[in-house]
């Protein structure tokens, strides 16, 4: 994609890169899309969870463009407000998820001894663990309390450690790099070979591994409420799904946009956030970049 000359200067160079990639570029849309949706939507589109009875499972329409619900409710409206809460979730688990595991992964790998036997024994209990059933449980015991937050960070719980075990076998051979040992001899502290000399070069595994985290946690959310576990919200993606087959969708046309409504935005939304991946690999890797 050409960009014009003057906006080349005003556009930060990470961002010029990724919209030159094919992938960035779609995937940047995309997110960017979902992201006014959640935060300005709201404000364009208000919710109204009154029941309508006149107007159950209406087709689309101009005036409801994605029909109506088993209620009759607009169910453009449902979409647009579950939209914020699902991005917030997918952002504050991603969040949790590093604030746990780079910490973890960055001491085990450069300290190492018994450090780092203590902490890859907790990783090893952690990933033997069943994630879903974990957050089942969890979701479940704090379902009078829960906030997403709280779900975010039970879903940041159930992954850090994954991510802990990559970033130490990923300080582990950057520690027999040149530059590393170099700066040890110089007699630099810890804090400075790590903030400055390791993290910069696991940065870009930092941010996919982020954007990949966004990605398993709307699915987990989703997938939760469709199951039923945490308390009925009209506006949330997966009781949609839920309604939506417990209301025959797959054995009628009637329910059916009220089923590929919100299976569509999810689908559309972690598409989005995969080609977005995709493209921050070529803002990390030159040799990705197309020419």
């Amino acid at each position: 994609m050409k960009i014009h000359k003057s906006l080349a200067h005003v556009i930060p160079e990470p961002l010029l890169i990724l919209l030159r990639n094919t992938r960035g570029r779609i995937g940047f849309a995309i997110v960017l899309f979902f992201v006014l949706m959640a935060s300005i939507g709201p404000t364009l589109i208000p919710l109204d969870i009154k029941s309508h009875p006149s107007d159950i499972y209406l087709p689309p329409s101009q005036k409801h463009p994605l029909g109506t619900d088993y209620a009759g409710r607009d169910v453009l409206s449902l979409i647009v407000h579950g939209a914020r809460n699902c991005l917030l979730i997918g952002l504050l688990t991603g969040f949790f998820t590093l604030l746990v595991g780079i910490p973890v992964g960055i001491s085990s790998g450069y300290i190492g001894g018994k450090m780092d036997s203590a902490l890859m024994f907790l990783v090893d209990i952690i990933l033997t663990i069943p994630r879903i059933p974990l957050i089942m449980v969890l979701a479940l015991s704090l379902r009078e309390i829960i906030n997403p937050f709280i779900l975010a960070a039970i879903l940041g719980i159930t992954s850090w450690a994954g991510l802990a075990r990559e970033i130490r076998s990923r300080v582990l051979a950057l520690k027999e790099e040149g530059f590393i040992e170099a700066a040890e001899v110089l007699g630099l502290s810890n804090l400075h070979i790590i903030f400055r000399e390791m993290l910069p070069n696991i940065l870009s595994y930092i941010a996919i591994t982020y954007i990949r985290e966004i990605i398993s946690s709307i699915y987990a959310y989703v997938g939760i409420f469709f199951l039923g576990v945490l308390p009925y919200e009209p506006a949330n993606w997966g009781i949609m799904l839920n309604r939506a087959l417990s209301e025959g969708a797959l054995y009628t046309t009637r329910a059916t946009h009220y089923l590929l409504a919100p299976l569509i935005s999810i689908l559309l939304l972690q598409t989005g956030l995969i080609f977005l991946a995709g493209g921050l690999e070529s803002v990390f890797n030159p040799r990705l970049r197309e020419r």
